[in-house]
C-alpha cells in the first residue's frame, strides 16, 4: 500500500464527479482518494467520508486543506445554469437560464480553475485532469448564450492557462453527456469539435470518468486535449485499451 498516489476530484458531488469519486475509492490498490465539495449536503451525497472536503474553489484560501499532499488533480467542478424561476412549459416557449450570484462561469470555470491549478502547483503535483465540453472552437456556441455566461469561452481560458502551467496535464473535452452504462461502447477521441458533425458526438459520463481514471495511468495520456465522444452501444467493440486511445491523440491543446 505504500505510496501510492493520492488524487483529489473537484466536484466530487456532481454528476460525473461522484463517479470518478466512487471509482477513486474502488481502485483503493492504485490510489488515495480525496474529494472537494462545496456544501455538507455535498459531502453527504458521496457519503461524507473523512477525505472529502468542503470549500469553495471561487476562494483560494477556502480549498488550499484539500490539496495537502496530492499527487494529481481531476477537475470536475463546472458553472451549472438554473431555469429561470416562473417557467410555464404549457405556454410554449424556451426556458430561460441563469446562473446564480457568485456562481457564473467566469468565476466558476475560469477562476475557480485557476485557484485549483494554482493550488495544485503549490502542492507539486504530477498531473491534473481536467473535464470540459466540445464547442469550445465555436465562439456563438448556443452553450455561450444560456444565462449569457460564456460558458465554453471561460472553460477554454482555463484549459489555456492549464496547458501554460508547466504541470502534466489532459485535458478531456467530453460531447454530450449520456446516463447511460459504462464500459459497453467504442471510444473516440478527436480534436477541433470535429466529432460535432458527427452522430457519434455523446458519451456516457461513466464513460468519461473512466477516461479521467485511466488518464492517470498512462504516460501517454499527458499534454494532450482531446475530445470525447463514442459509437452506439451494440454497433462496435468497447475500448479497453486506453494506451492504445491515448496514443491516439497528438494535439496539446
Amino acid at each position: 500500500m505504500a505510496n501510492l498516489p493520492t488524487v483529489l476530484v473537484t466536484g466530487a458531488s456532481g454528476r460525473t464527479g461522484q463517479i470518478v469519486y466512487k471509482k477513486l475509492k474502488e481502485g483503493s490498490d492504485k490510489f488515495v482518494a480525496k474529494g472537494l465539495v462545496r456544501s455538507a449536503q455535498g459531502k453527504e451525497k458521496i457519503g461524507g467520508e473523512a477525505d472529502v472536503f468542503i470549500g469553495d474553489i471561487t476562494d483560494a484560501d477556502s480549498i488550499n486543506p484539500a490539496f495537502q499532499g496530492i499527487d494529481a488533480l481531476v477537475i470536475l467542478t463546472s458553472a451549472v445554469p438554473k431555469m429561470k424561476p416562473g417557467f410555464d412549459p404549457t405556454k410554449g416557449g424556451r426556458p430561460e437560464f441563469i446562473f446564480e450570484d457568485g456562481q457564473y462561469p467566469e468565476q466558476v470555470d475560469w477562476i475557480g480553475q485557476k485557484n485549483q491549478i494554482d493550488a495544485a502547483k503549490v502542492a507539486g503535483v504530477k498531473h491534473i485532469v481536467v473535464v470540459g465540453s466540445m464547442g469550445g472552437t465555436n465562439p456563438d456556441h448556443p452553450l455561450n448564450k444560456l444565462g449569457n455566461g460564456n460558458i465554453l469561452v471561460w472553460k477554454r481560458k482555463a484549459e489555456q492557462y492549464l496547458a501554460d502551467s508547466g504541470t502534466p496535464y489532459t485535458i478531456i473535452r467530453a460531447g454530450g453527456l449520456l446516463d447511460k452504462e459504462g464500459g459497453v461502447r467504442e471510444l473516440l477521441v478527436g480534436k477541433d469539435d470535429e466529432l460535432l458533425q458527427t452522430d457519434t458526438k455523446t458519451v456516457p459520463r461513466a464513460d468519461v470518468a473512466e477516461v479521467c481514471i485511466q488518464a492517470l495511468l498512462f504516460e501517454e495520456a499527458k499534454n494532450k486535449a482531446f475530445d470525447l465522444g463514442s459509437k452506439p452501444e451494440g454497433t462496435s467493440t468497447p475500448t479497453k485499451d486506453f494506451k492504445a486511445l491515448f496514443s491516439q491523440v497528438t494535439s496539446r491543446f
